[in-house]
């Protein structure tokens, strides 16, 4: 287990323009091991504006997971993916895709664009909270995540 993850406080941008979606990402993470700030935004807009701390979110956190959706409005999640991991001060941000797709094109772009890892919804209330959990298991305690501002 990650030790130093339980002295601090875990900041997670959720990108997820589902209403459902973000209840049960909020329901699954309340109950979590490691103590976790979500951040939510509902297009891939407000996600660059937020990781780049434009506008209203200047004073936001860098975080230290996103949790991407690819079909959103305004600028769908394969474009964030793009811009993010192009960006050398947000690259090595860890990002997910969490997404209803199941399309081999869209798991092959997603990993082509350096995704970390690439996760279909489950449909299944309860399977979904049980995803959203091990997502926590894993990224927050078992793997070590980069230092906050990291660039190479």
């Amino acid at each position: 287990m990650n030790d130093e993850m339980f002295a601090k406080t875990v900041d997670i941008l959720l990108v997820e323009d589902n209403p459902g979606d973000i209840r049960l990402t909020q329901e699954a993470l309340k109950d979590a091991k490691i103590k976790n700030n979500l951040f939510v935004v509902m297009d891939g807009v407000e996600a660059i504006q937020f990781l780049k701390k434009q506008g209203k979110y200047r004073d936001m956190p860098r975080p230290d997971l996103v949790l991407l959706d690819l079909n959103l409005p305004k600028k769908d999640g394969r474009e964030v993916l793009s811009e993010i991991k192009e960006d050398p001060a947000l690259k090595t941000i860890p990002i997910v895709i969490l997404t209803i797709s199941k399309a081999e094109e869209d798991v092959i772009r997603a990993y082509n664009l350096h995704a970390n890892c690439y996760i279909s919804k489950p449909v299944n209330l309860d399977r979904f909270i049980d995803v959203v959990r091990a997502i926590d298991d894993f990224w927050l305690t078992i793997v070590k995540l980069p230092p906050k501002g990291t660039q190479l």
